[in-house]
């Protein structure tokens, strides 16, 4: 029996979801904005006010103008990223060290950044500045994009908020790409394999080498 990456990406992200509930919660307030923007997001995509798009949806979009925004941070857009894209993370590392943050970091450090490899972040404050700075026509099309899909609904929300009015939101995010998808990927990872890092990286090499020795025998 084959093994699918893919199921292994999936449980990779659900405990990585769980475990970041958990750290959330450690700051109500960061908890509460979060879900309210996530929220607000899927009104806006019900109401057709952002436009869902499948990742071949998007690339053939993008042949008519439509600028993807990949709002990923840094070290997952070094990665991987669709070439001609346009960077600007909605999620900075927090350089903070004071004493609480630091204990909030070796608790993500524990739950989270071992298994996933993800660095203890914060809201970046200057993501809505940073998009008008490189696109000062809020009439132009952006689609957002992310990893999993709940970060660029956060992003398109603030955006929307921030005057953008022809948006679109990449369902399901990059791990939903296939190959061919989108056709000039720049980067040493493949796209939909990027938002992985730490342990689960090691394991995700493992089950992709048993997987071309499977389909070798």
């Amino acid at each position: 029996m084959a093994i699918q990456p893919n199921h292994f990406y999936a449980s990779a992200l659900k405990h990585a979801d769980q475990n970041k509930q958990l750290i959330f919660t450690t700051g109500k307030t960061k908890s509460l904005q979060i879900n309210a923007k996530a929220s607000n997001a899927r009104q806006l995509i019900q109401s057709g006010a952002i436009q869902p798009f499948t990742p071949k949806e998007a690339a053939a979009a993008m042949k008519e103008g439509l600028m993807l925004l990949d709002i990923r941070p840094v070290w997952e857009t070094e990665k991987a990223r669709v070439k001609g894209s346009l960077h600007v993370p909605l999620f900075v590392e927090d350089k903070d060290y004071s004493a609480i943050t630091l204990l909030k970091k070796w608790v993500h450090f524990g739950y989270i950044g071992l298994w996933t490899g993800q660095k203890f972040t914060m809201f970046n404050p200057n993501f809505v500045r940073q998009v008008e700075a490189a696109v000062p026509d809020k009439e132009s099309k952006l689609l957002v994009a992310c990893g999993e899909g709940l970060r660029s609904m956060m992003a398109a929300s603030k955006l929307y908020e921030g005057g953008y009015r022809n948006l679109g939101w990449l369902a399901g995010g990059f791990n939903r790409a296939i190959e061919g998808d989108f056709p000039e990927i720049e980067g040493k990872e493949k796209l939909q394999y990027a938002t992985i890092g730490g342990v689960s990286y090691y394991f995700l090499r493992l089950l992709l080498l048993l997987q071309a020795v499977g389909k070798s025998d």
